[in-house]
């Protein structure tokens, strides 16, 4: 591997020059870096020094030191076009949803407004409508989502949600669609969707939480469903 044109041997020179060779490529994700003891020779400098300028890139999120094994870059390239979509297995979009959903779902009980609770029952009914149709039911189910992002009020959350969305409309999702989205499977979905506007109507955050966290259990287990027949 070619390491990085040396030309100083200073901490932030150090970091400097291997922190441009990850960002470039020279060192791919989860590739070791050289040992420390050949980045001293090489740029001249001690293995102190070496030290910090690696600690400085650990700091930035750029490696990972594990003692006794080296250091290792952490820093996943985004694909064509910067789509972290590229990136993001269907499984770890899931682990994204149950870390905030049930909390826009807490949110959207104290602050959803009328107008809210309005675009969330139109929501539900496009997603009944589009029983037997995967197409329409998955563009509907993701309108359905953000409109619970918007009724937390909080635009930020909007747009977060509007990126796992994103993702959503990626090519690994569409590929599960004919084999996730059942009749049966949508029907329960949908059975969901209602309870969880029902709960948010009523203020009651306890089964509105309770709702989303079984709606995204399901979607869990139908992903694993799917990834256990799907051919090695």
């Amino acid at each position: 591997m070619t390491m990085p044109v040396a030309s100083g041997s200073g901490v932030d020179v150090i970091a400097t020059k291997l922190r441009g060779a990850i960002e470039d490529g020279t060192y791919g994700h989860g590739q070791r870096l050289p040992a420390e003891r050949d980045l001293a020779v090489y740029f001249g400098a001690s293995r102190t020094t070496v030290r910090e300028a690696l600690r400085q890139l650990e700091t930035d999120g750029l490696v990972i030191r594990k003692v006794g094994s080296g250091t290792f870059v952490h820093w996943p390239t985004i694909g064509v076009n910067g789509n972290i979509a590229d990136i993001t297995s269907p499984l770890e979009l899931m682990e994204v949803r149950e870390a905030i959903e049930p909390y826009l779902a807490r949110m959207a009980v104290v602050h959803a407004a009328a107008k809210d609770l309005e675009t969330l029952d139109k929501a539900v009914d496009e997603l009944e409508a589009a029983v037997g149709d995967q197409a329409a039911f998955s563009a509907a189910d993701e309108r359905f989502h953000l409109a619970l992002a918007e009724a937390t009020g909080n635009p930020l959350m909007t747009w977060i949600y509007s990126q796992i969305n994103d993702v959503r409309c990626h090519d690994q999702w569409n590929a599960m669609k004919q084999k996730v989205l059942s009749d049966d499977a949508i029907a329960i979905y949908n059975r969901q969707h209602r309870m969880l506007v029902n709960a948010i109507r009523r203020r009651d955050a306890q089964s509105a939480v309770a709702v989303v966290v079984e709606h995204l259990q399901k979607a869990r287990n139908d992903l694993i469903g799917v990834g256990r027949l799907a051919p090695r």
